[in-house]
């Protein structure tokens, strides 16, 4: 049966390789299950239900990959979108977390439209690679500046902003270690070095009282806090314009640069031949829509399928294993509850360094692309907001290029986009 559906030997694959491949690719991300309930419960939500969201979200949305595309693609909440949801919409512009599970499901309509219409790949096509390349390495910042001060490695100064904090303190020296860890063990090439520092951290803080013991396994607990929780009509004022227009284009530019990688790393995507890739831009559609519903924020491709894929993984049948492990995991929620702050900040350091290697695709030789691209990743952790970044990066590459004469050159999703982005500065609070 397996054969007949995954065409395993079509794609010169095992039921065995792509079990081995499913596990991989879990392991290396399987950091989101204690990373995301920690981010997302800083709004107000329940924990335990984010957690549940978070564990049935990448594994529905990781079944329909496995089906409807056959590809060994990976699904789970985003980092980057987590936080923009966390603490730019909620935090720092007031609104309730039903509202911006509101804005994702808004956004995943949107992005399914774009799909079927053909827009996204207009859209991906007129972004130019530097400003792409910029907002992975802005997310990354943004990222790691949140880390740091959860770890309280960085703390807030009156007189410079921002100031060293007490490396004393135990949360901080775990946190370094753990950051140690994950760099360590991924430098060896171990699978699930993120995992294993998390989980090293916890352990540790749990031997030192520091955090309290609650077990290890249980029954899941109630998704009901968070099930159908999403707020549409709120979510559809005016102020959330920009948010749903940032979570459209983040999902946009992550998800189709995701899948795309891990398609080309598989050998599922050659010239002149067949390929998935327009249900795989299906599924991930969908699957934003389906864990709004659940309670998480936007659900999207995994790059770190690409380890899967590198044990072997070509089907759907690792995206299968990866499923049917996340549906395990929520038998792991003490666990998951006891894991401190101090734990997963080091993961969201180690991610955001990885994302940093983007800024190597910048040309950093032609000022038009330099300057937007530096401004691009700059404004997010500056202004502690991914919308900024992405609004001041577009706004100022359509301005630079037309002054030095170079507004030919300019696509016209870039340009609709800037256009966009103005309006938003021009009529909507930024607050």
């Amino acid at each position: 049966m397996l054969e007949s559906y995954f065409k395993l030997k079509e794609h010169g694959t095992s039921v065995r390789t792509e079990v081995v491949a499913g596990i991989t690719t879990f392991l290396t991300m399987a950091y989101i299950i204690f990373v995301n309930p920690d981010i997302l419960s800083t709004t107000g939500m329940d924990r335990d239900a984010v957690f549940v969201a978070t564990c049935l979200a990448a594994a529905i949305g990781t079944i329909i990959m496995a089906f409807a595309a056959n590809w060994p693609v990976a699904m789970a909440p985003g980092m980057g979108l987590n936080a923009f949801f966390a603490f730019t919409v909620v935090a720092a512009m007031g609104y309730t977390w039903q509202q911006a599970l509101g804005a994702v499901f808004i956004s995943g309509v949107i992005f399914l439209v774009l799909t079927l219409t053909g827009v996204r790949k207009w859209l991906i096509d007129g972004i130019p690679q530097s400003l792409r390349s910029a907002i992975v390495v802005g997310i990354g910042m943004f990222l790691a500046l949140i880390g740091l001060n959860s770890a309280g490695i960085v703390v807030g100064d009156p007189a410079t902003m921002v100031a060293l904090g007490d490396l004393t303190a135990p949360g901080a020296l775990l946190a370094v270690l753990g950051l140690f860890i994950m760099a360590g063990l991924d430098a060896l090439k171990v699978r699930g070095a993120i995992l294993i520092g998390i989980l090293t951290v916890t352990a540790i803080a749990m031997i030192f009282g520091l955090q309290a013991f609650g077990g290890v396994m249980s029954m899941p607990p109630s998704i009901m806090p968070t099930l159908f929780q999403m707020d549409i009509l709120g979510a559809l004022s005016f102020g959330f314009f920009q948010v749903i227009l940032v979570f459209v284009l983040v999902e946009v530019f992550d998800a189709t640069g995701t899948l795309i990688g891990v398609a080309k790393r598989a050998g599922l995507i050659e010239p002149d031949k067949p390929n998935n890739l327009g249900r795989a831009l299906l599924a991930d559609s969908t699957a934003i829509i389906g864990g709004s519903m659940l309670g998480t924020s936007s659900t999207t491709a995994y790059i770190e399928s690409a380890s899967g894929v590198q044990a072997g993984g070509r089907t759907g049948l690792t995206a299968l294993v990866v499923a049917i492990l996340f549906l395990l995991a929520l038998f792991f929620a003490p666990l998951a509850g006891a894991v401190p702050a101090y734990a997963t900040a080091p993961a969201l350091i180690y991610v955001a360094c990885l994302m940093m290697r983007e800024f190597k695709e910048i040309e950093w030789d032609d000022i038009t692309e330099a300057v937007p691209a530096g401004l691009t990743a700059l404004a997010m952790p500056f202004t502690y907001s991914i919308a900024n970044g992405l609004a001041i990066g577009f706004i100022s590459y359509a301005v630079i290029k037309a002054v030095s004469g170079k507004a030919n050159v300019v696509h016209a999703a870039t340009w609709l986009v800037a256009a966009l982005f103005v309006i938003r500065f021009a009529f909507f609070d930024l607050h």
